[in-house]
């Protein structure tokens, strides 16, 4: 009588447990090919990509990581890899490099057009012993991160070093000049700070003061932005913002707010040619409590009432003009 039938395509074993003589059938493609290569070993890998980007880079004198994922946020511009800068751009560039920042690195496009600007870049640069590294564009463009434009040139500084708001003051009373300032609260866009500084060195101002807090950096976007003026004019960093701008009344410094709702409009102000410290707040929420009870006026600049506001930039620029001209005169 026949059995049970078993499942199609089954067969059956006569007894349970292994079969004789099978001990050593294909041992050696049961012992496999070894532990997995680490990532960054292996050459095809997005790991092993960045790790060989990096040993081109370290050949020029650099320590950073290039080629890994771009800065998010508004402040774009290169990124930070390790605790260096990267700063695009041929006039931030060349103004780094004729300002003597110390630099570990210039990188330049292969194929780039030649301007007198990066003739003088190369020369700077070889004569101050600078490695000089021509890389692709795509490399320039990792570099260079979100929203970056690099121009065919790129430079590695150092962290950039803050002063200390006192000693600036004292510096420029030491000088018998007669003190302008501009401080930010609440401005956390570092193009904004770049093009603060850049109106600030336009306008005779002697620095710019960010609080410790809540304040954008002097980092790769705003080195951009300022077309290379912040490798001229200081700036420095209040640990307390409140507390500096009280030390600075102590010191016959005029604290002046701009806020679109002052009680002073900026053609009217007398106090341009006395020492004088300008505080902008951020665009959306202004100056802040504290700050606001500190100034010795609240200066609004009148513009037409279909315009809400202005830019943090834009308004620190027409004040500087504006001081500025009456010092002129």
């Amino acid at each position: 009588m026949a059995g049970k039938p078993g499942r199609p395509g089954a067969s059956r074993s006569p007894k349970k447990g292994p079969t004789k003589g099978t001990g050593g059938k294909n041992k050696r493609s049961l012992e496999g090919r070894g532990p997995t290569p680490k990532a960054e070993d292996r050459a095809w890998h997005p790991a092993g990509k960045r790790k060989a980007a990096a040993e081109r880079y370290t050949a020029a004198g650099g320590t950073g990581r290039p080629g890994g994922k771009p800065a998010a946020g508004r402040g774009g511009g290169a990124k930070k890899t390790d605790d260096t800068e990267v700063v695009t751009g041929r006039n931030s560039v060349l103004e780094a490099l004729r300002a003597k920042i110390p630099a570990t690195a210039f990188y330049i496009a292969q194929r780039v057009e030649m301007d007198d600007r990066v003739k003088e870049m190369l020369s700077i640069a070889t004569h101050r012993n600078i490695p000089v590294m021509e890389v692709t564009r795509p490399e320039l463009d990792r570099m260079a991160g979100f929203d970056g434009v690099h121009q065919g040139v790129a430079l590695k500084v150092p962290p950039y070093e803050y002063a200390h708001p006192h000693d600036l003051l004292e510096a420029v009373l030491d000088r018998g000049e007669v003190p302008l300032f501009v401080a930010l609260d609440g401005v956390t866009d570092p193009r904004n700070l770049g093009a603060i500084i850049r109106s600030t060195a336009a306008f005779g101002g002697h620095g710019v003061i960010l609080p410790q807090r809540r304040s954008a950096s002097v980092n790769s976007a705003a080195w951009k932005t300022s077309a290379g003026a912040a490798a001229r004019l200081p700036v420095a960093v209040a640990p307390n913002l409140t507390a500096t701008l009280k030390d600075f009344k102590k010191q016959g410094v005029f604290v002046l707010g701009l806020d679109g709702g002052g009680d002073v409009s900026l053609p009217d102000l007398e106090l341009a040619d006395r020492p004088v410290l300008i505080v902008v707040g951020s665009e959306g929420k202004g100056l802040s409590r504290l700050v606001t009870e500190n100034c010795d006026q609240i200066v609004s600049i009148p513009i037409e009432a279909a315009t809400e506001s202005l830019n943090a930039g834009i308004a620190t620029s027409v004040a500087l003009y504006e001081v500025a001209r009456r010092r002129a005169e």
